[in-house]
Formats: structure tokens, C-alpha cells, sequence
């Protein structure tokens, strides 16, 4: 009978296995587009084999769900992981430090353990539901604090946009009441940072399920506070959320975001 704490060491150890993979790849794959301005590597490819090894592995009986067209049902309680084998891929392609491998394991929608990994900075940031987060094996704590003009706050943005989209509506109105508004190009590594208390809230509406799915659990087990768009319970599908270290802080937000035109 495997335990949360066998969940949490095969995620992990899959994790870091993606990372070395992604860093001997690094400066050596070529590259196409799956769509505008969205990359994909023989790197994603590589990264996700060896996660997918060293998952189904341990649990063969277990789903399998990853960005690079990836599906496998669960055979065992509902057991599913959902993997992004680099997240951030734009940078990596183009030599920018900010990239990761990202994977979550839930069951019947429930998030159970996560990891997202930093293989540049070797930061491993965890997650077991009920149980905390840390990185690196140290706890995480969100910040704390409350107010929009005090706060630094990341957001993504489709691989394109348009001058009158809706995205850059909502990231104009953020930047022009925050202190500072990031866009780091990796989803994970946006919400892992949020769980670490350096961003103070992260919102998206386009993000996929394996950008966010292990990030999400390390806010939440960090003591952070994440909804979806209009304050409900944060789903898997579709993942439009709002994310901050206080429930203060993400009403606000949340609040300022409601107020952005679906078009300009």
C-alpha cells in the first residue's frame, strides 16, 4: 500500500530526473512551433519520458496527463499525475534562468502532492496536501501582505496578443495599482514563488492545468489563498484563478480584475 509520503519522494525524484534532462539538453535541440510563439523541443519530449518512467514505474496502475499530448486513465482510485515537463519553454529556448518541470499528483480532483523544480538554481519546491510546503526541504510561508499598492504581483499573458485583448487590459489596470507587476513566463515557477512569500499574488486566466496544478497546492499548503476568477473554489478545469498570500490582498485584486471590459 503506498503512502503520501511514497507519492511525494516518486514526484520529486521524477522532477529533479526532468531537470537534469532539461539541462543536458540545454544549447543542443532544435526547435518548432506548436503555435504562435509557442515553442516546443525535443528537450519537452525528452523531460517528459523520463518523468513518465519514473512515475508510472512506482505506479503503473496511475493516470498520466502531460502538456506534449499525453493521456493515460487511471486505473487505481482515481490516482492521476499532471505533468508539464518544462514549463517556461520560450525562456528556455532562448537561455533565460527561468524554467521548470512541474508535477502534481490528484485524485477525483483532489490535489495530493506536488513539485515544481528549478534546475538552474536547484530549487525544489514541494507540496503534500494537509502537510505544508517547502523548498528545498525547508517550510515556505506567504507573505503577508494586504493591500495592492503594496504588493509585487505576477500575472501571465498568452503566447499572443492582440492590442485590444483583454489580457493586456487586465495587466495595464494591475501595473497602474501595484507597487510592481512581473511577467516571469513560467506559470510554476510564478506560484511557487508566491508560496515563498517573493510575489505577493499571481492571477491567470490562460493557463493550462499542468502550468498550475502543483504550484496551486504550494500556495494553498503555504497558507496562501487561491479562487477561481469570481471567488469560488479553485477547479483543475478550466484553471482561471487568482492566487495571493492574504484573502485581503486577493479581493482586491479580484475586484480590480472584475472591472476590466472583456474588450477595449
Amino acid at each position: 500500500m503506498s503512502t503520501v509520503a511514497d507519492f511525494r519522494e516518486v514526484c520529486e525524484r521524477a522532477a529533479r530526473a526532468g531537470g537534469r534532462v532539461l539541462l543536458d539538453w540545454a544549447g543542443k535541440f532544435q526547435v518548432r512551433e506548436k503555435g504562435p510563439a509557442d515553442l516546443v523541443t525535443e528537450a519537452d519530449l525528452a523531460s517528459q519520458d523520463i518523468v513518465q518512467q519514473t512515475i508510472l514505474g512506482a505506479f503503473p496502475l496511475h493516470g498520466f496527463l502531460a502538456e506534449e499530448n499525453r493521456s493515460i486513465p487511471s486505473r487505481d482510485q482515481g490516482y492521476r499525475w499532471i505533468v508539464d515537463p518544462l514549463d517556461g519553454t520560450t525562456n528556455y529556448v532562448h537561455g533565460i534562468p527561468a524554467y521548470c518541470v512541474s508535477i502534481a499528483l490528484e485524485q477525483n480532483g483532489k490535489l495530493v502532492v506536488g513539485t515544481v523544480y528549478d534546475p538552474v538554481a536547484d530549487q525544489c519546491f514541494s507540496a503534500v496536501a494537509g502537510q505544508g510546503a517547502t523548498l528545498n526541504d525547508r517550510p515556505l510561508r506567504v507573505s503577508q501582505v494586504a493591500k495592492l499598492g503594496d504588493a509585487v504581483v505576477a500575472s501571465s499573458l498568452p503566447p499572443k496578443v492582440t492590442r485590444d485583448s483583454h489580457a493586456l487590459a487586465e495587466f495595464v489596470e494591475v501595473a497602474l495599482e501595484v507597487q510592481a507587476l512581473r511577467r516571469l513566463g513560467s506559470s510554476a515557477l510564478n506560484l511557487s514563488y508566491v508560496a515563498a512569500g517573493r510575489y505577493d499574488a499571481y492571477w491567470s486566466q490562460y493557463a493550462k492545468v499542468w502550468d498550475v496544478a502543483a504550484g496551486v497546492l504550494l500556495v494553498q499548503e503555504a497558507g496562501g489563498t487561491v479562487t477561481d476568477s469570481q471567488g469560488g473554489e479553485f477547479r483543475l478545469d478550466p484553471p482561471h484563478f487568482v492566487a495571493a498570500g492574504t484573502s485581503s490582498l486577493l479581493g482586491e485584486l479580484r475586484q480590480l480584475l472584475s472591472k476590466v471590459p472583456a474588450t477595449r
